[in-house]
């Protein structure tokens, strides 16, 4: 079965679609989708539709949805005698398991990508960290599961791996500044600050591409435009880091250039009144 959960989600299986048309069920198949071949306990299935109030017919409610889950992956088996759907989404003492061979669910392919991308920055090989990095960011066709309805335990997957893509993307930009794409990293930079205008990480990098490119005077314009956010919105400065950066940029340091602002991004310090 193949499972993509990286903006719309899709399940096919024998090129059939197995996701059902019904709210609940459909988010029953995404979190299965989120934690395929490990178990998915009762407990947590009925918190994801039920949230707190989990009524007296939980647990007849939720065989129906199974139910209705394994029918949706019976029609797509109906030419295949040697196999059933309760040996995909199979029933174990206290929960369900979803049987996905592996690669075929795009969040975990997002994972296992990405994650060689960290390795591959970490010893300083940041050509192949970006470029595995940009191959599990291609991964992502808007947010994750956007046309499913989500309740509290998809709540934080959903936030978990929005967290992970921001990260990918930063350590992404990170290791195309290590390896010179100064210039060609503007534009995207410049459209990132401005979605996140209270980013220290997107500002640090901006800042740095410009600075590296001849823009130093841009670079002081992003740093003022960051600050003048964080001071109005928060009543916060900027980070030392950022601040030393905003100060190596104004006397001229070539060295300014070299690094951004670790992730994850320092507490920015209290304004001074």
């Amino acid at each position: 079965m193949e499972i993509k959960v990286l903006g719309s989600l899709t399940a096919h299986e024998r090129g059939v679609s197995v996701v059902p048309s019904a709210a609940k069920p459909r988010q029953l198949l995404a979190l299965f989708a989120l934690h395929a071949d490990r178990l998915v306990t009762v407990p947590a299935l009925m918190e994801e539709i039920w949230g707190e109030r989990i009524p007296r017919s939980a647990s007849t409610t939720l065989q129906t949805y199974i139910l209705q889950l394994r029918r949706k992956i019976s029609t797509a088996l109906a030419d295949d005698p040697d196999r059933n759907a309760k040996e995909l989404l199979v029933t174990k003492f206290g929960g369900y398991l979803l049987q996905v061979s592996p690669g075929m669910v795009d969040a975990q392919e997002f994972e296992r990508i990405a994650s060689s991308g960290r390795a591959a920055y970490d010893v300083g090989d940041y050509r192949v960290a970006s470029e595995l990095m940009s191959q599990a960011l291609l991964l992502w066709q808007g947010p994750a599961l956007v046309d499913v309805r989500v309740g509290p335990v998809l709540e934080l997957e959903v936030l978990r791996l929005k967290e992970q893509r921001m990260a990918t993307l930063e350590r992404r930009i990170e290791s195309d500044l290590h390896i010179g794409r100064h210039v060609e990293l503007v534009p995207e930079l410049t459209v990132l600050t401005a979605r996140h205008p209270m980013h220290e990480g997107f500002c640090s990098q901006l800042m740095t591409a410009l600075h590296r490119a001849g823009g130093s005077w841009r670079a002081l314009e992003a740093y003022q435009r960051l600050r003048g956010a964080l001071v109005r919105e928060l009543g916060l400065e900027p980070s030392v880091a950022l601040q030393q950066l905003h100060q190596a940029v104004l006397t001229g340091d070539p060295q300014a250039s070299l690094h951004g602002v670790p992730v994850p991004v320092p507490v920015p310090v209290p304004v001074q009144r």
